[in-house]
């Protein structure tokens, strides 16, 4: 049961991320991002830090690999989904997040000319239509209309900067050693996100951060979705295989829209919970769909979303 259990604390630290991250939106995206970074810094500091320093060469042999990683699946895949989270539902994000496989899948067979057989087709178009049911409300005549949510339109930056992420990942993460990369991706990105964190502040109307909701908030993002989820997924990964432990996964939509519906007062509508049957099954035909072998299991301890 090790490894279940395991796993089922990690879709619970993902759901929570989309759900803390709503809980404190009344603060600008860039601001969460940069302090959930922030917090992730100076946790991973003590661990990752004699790696990083090792493997220096190797960070500046594969500095554009490196930077590509950074910016897609540190400095904005989150700040993304906080920014979609201002305008639309804890929910509707979490399904829109599971819909990231199947973008991969595409964009893998678009750019490095990866195969995808009829099988996988039809669950990219199953996920695809369950993702639009959901975002139009299961109104899909409207769906050329002016009616769609800005916050699921953001979704899409999320969805695609996790999607490269993901390719790049495959070729080039070997290269790196786990904690220190993850380290030395973090501070960039609290670097790069600090001159528009002074915008948003120089510019905009920021709430006082004296509350305690907020660093409490920031103290959840940096430490238990960003590091403590990762390497459970990781150890999961070890023992069950990572076709297994990813299935668990899909239950992200569900759990998230529990917890939106205690915690945060959302209602949980119809065409939510069919759209979202319609991406996990999607997910599952699309990568798992048409495989006749197993294939070696990624590190996710680098890869899996959140």
């Amino acid at each position: 049961m090790y490894p279940y259990i395991l796993m089922i604390f990690v879709v619970l630290f993902y759901a929570g991320n989309i759900l803390t991250g709503k809980a404190i939106n009344d603060l600008p995206a860039f601001t969460i991002a940069f302090f959930r970074l922030l917090v992730a810094f100076v946790f991973l500091l003590p661990i990752g830090v004699r790696s990083a320093w090792k493997a220096r060469k190797t960070f500046r042999e594969y500095k554009g690999p490196l930077l590509v990683m950074t910016l897609n699946g540190v400095t904005f895949f989150n700040t993304f989904i906080y920014g979609a989270l201002q305008f639309t539902t804890a929910s509707n994000v979490s399904v829109l997040e599971t819909v990231i496989p199947v973008v991969t899948v595409v964009l893998s067979a678009l750019l490095v000319k990866e195969k995808l057989p009829l099988i996988k087709r039809i669950g990219v178009m199953l996920s695809f239509l369950g993702a639009v049911w959901v975002v139009m409300d299961g109104q899909l005549l409207e769906l050329f209309s002016s009616s769609w949510n800005i916050g699921d339109v953001i979704m899409i930056g999320a969805i695609t900067c996790w999607a490269v992420y993901s390719i790049v990942v495959k070729q080039f993460m070997h290269l790196f050693p786990a904690y220190g990369v993850l380290l030395v991706m973090t501070g960039l990105s609290v670097l790069i996100l600090l001159p528009f964190v002074a915008a948003e502040w120089a510019l905009g109307d920021v709430p006082s951060l004296g509350e305690s909701k907020y660093w409490m908030g920031f103290l959840y993002l940096g430490v238990f979705p960003s590091v403590i989820a990762l390497v459970f997924y990781n150890r999961a990964v070890e023992r069950l295989g990572a076709s297994q432990a990813s299935v668990f996964l899909n239950f992200l939509p569900v759990v998230t829209m529990v917890g939106a519906y205690m915690w945060l007062g959302e209602t949980i509508k119809l065409p939510e919970i069919a759209g979202a049957l319609m991406v996990i099954a999607g997910v599952i035909l699309t990568t798992r769909g048409g495989t006749r072998k197993r294939n070696k299991p990624l590190n996710y301890e680098k890869t899996s979303y959140n």
